[in-house]
């Protein structure tokens, strides 16, 4: 399904674009060396966090804290609607967020097929800081100058970004704490209180 030299600048920590249910999303493994690259490309701030992209959560089990209840609050809402701010088994690199980690579970198929085959990936925003992010992948990659093989080449459907919801480990029962909303998105916040409390 994915060229072989689309692969491969994945696995040599190059940056890729590729589609998500909203807009294209730039992706490189998060090391170190991928990081560097992505930010130096989209001309980021240091101090700006991206988040993770993955086909299913069991892929960051290793990096984060999975609350046994995660699933279930998040199909409660559209696939890909709610990205969760989990909290590290070790810290990690800053430009990660350190200690609390942002994961996306992707519902575009395509994306999905490629995490699948890759794990996970950036899903930042694919565009220089600051400016437009265009629908199509080929234009979002000739706009941040990459080279036609470094993007798959499909029209995302635009629409609102996900909601950030920051979660704690366990479910509370009686103290009334609940999930964080950090940046309402296409869910709105009294959306997820309400799924949250229907879950306690």
């Amino acid at each position: 399904m994915f060229e072989t030299d689309f692969i491969n600048r994945i696995k040599n920590s190059l940056p890729i674009v590729y589609p998500t249910s909203t807009l294209p999303a730039l992706g490189v493994i998060p090391t170190k060396e991928g990081l560097d690259r992505i930010f130096e490309l989209k001309k980021r701030d240091n101090l700006k966090i991206v988040s993770i992209a993955v086909a299913e959560f069991k892929q960051v089990i290793d990096l984060v804290q999975i609350p046994y209840y995660l699933e279930d609050l998040l199909d409660r809402f559209p696939p890909g609607s709610i990205t969760v701010i989990l909290e590290a088994n070790e810290p990690m690199d800053s430009r990660l967020g350190e200690n609390w980690i942002a994961i996306r579970k992707m519902a575009h198929p395509t994306a999905r097929a490629l995490l699948n085959v890759v794990g996970p990936l950036t899903a930042t925003s694919a565009n220089l800081s600051g400016m437009e992010v265009q629908s199509h992948c080929d234009d979002a990659g000739s706009a941040l100058g990459l080279p036609p093989q470094a993007t798959i080449s499909e029209l995302c459907p635009g629409g609102e970004p996900s909601t950030l919801i920051r979660c704690p480990v366990f479910l509370p029962l009686t103290d009334g704490q609940g999930p964080e909303i950090v940046r309402e998105g296409v869910v709105r916040s009294e959306e997820v209180v309400d799924r949250w409390k229907a879950l306690n």
